[in-house]
């Protein structure tokens, strides 16, 4: 049985611009899953400049699970970019030192935690996530979408603010398939069951 090499950059022959992307990251708080690949029109180098501010500081993580396929020109919009929104002033004084240096003394700007994208989800053409988002497993984000709120596994989701379109399978079928997490067999069993995951037959799955 031969299978693609997950440990691989570039796994289509004379082809740069589709890598599985945990080969290619380098900041440590991009934490990515086997075989989840990024195209990119121009540069692979193009994902981690489209995390914006992602700042060591802070320390939120970008997570993203297995099998997932991310298109050109996403973006995700990590912690770093958030101001006060509840205080008489969204300026950020204090970064500009001086007599503002202690301006946020006692105070801290939002954070809403790491962004975390599921297994087997699909972020189409320059769709934008927003800080602290979390996307179900085998959800679909429609391209130009800006995801404001979390997305539930297996759902459909477009616009700006994206809102659901459509659940992919009925309650129970998402279920059966969540307890399943077929992403997580060894990759002998998926590829045994390459037929199964590519037809709409979920009980032809061999469990």
């Amino acid at each position: 049985m031969k299978t693609p090499n997950k440990d691989i950059k570039f796994p289509l022959e004379n082809y740069e611009r589709l890598c599985f992307l945990k080969n290619i990251i380098i900041n440590p708080n991009i934490i990515v899953g086997d075989f989840t690949y990024y195209d990119d029109f121009k540069n692979v180098a193009n994902f981690e400049k489209n995390v914006k501010y992602h700042f060591d500081f802070i320390g939120d993580k970008l997570i993203i699970g297995k099998f997932c396929m991310i298109a050109s020109d996403v973006k995700f919009i990590m912690n770093g970019a958030n101001h006060l929104s509840k205080s008489i002033s969204s300026f950020p004084f204090a970064i500009f030192g001086e007599d503002w240096k202690d301006a946020m003394n006692g105070k801290a700007y939002p954070n809403k935690g790491n962004t975390e994208i599921g297994n087997d989800v699909w972020i189409g053409f320059n769709a934008t996530i927003m800080p602290g988002i979390k996307i179900g497993d085998g959800a679909i984000i429609a391209s130009n979408s800006t995801i404001t709120k979390d997305v539930e596994p297996y759902s459909i989701v477009g616009g700006n603010p994206a809102k659901e379109i459509k659940k992919r399978f009925s309650k129970e079928q998402i279920e059966k398939l969540l307890k399943i997490g077929w992403w997580n067999w060894d990759i002998e069993k998926i590829t045994q069951n390459i037929q199964n995951l590519t037809n709409e037959n979920i009980d032809a799955l061999e469990i």
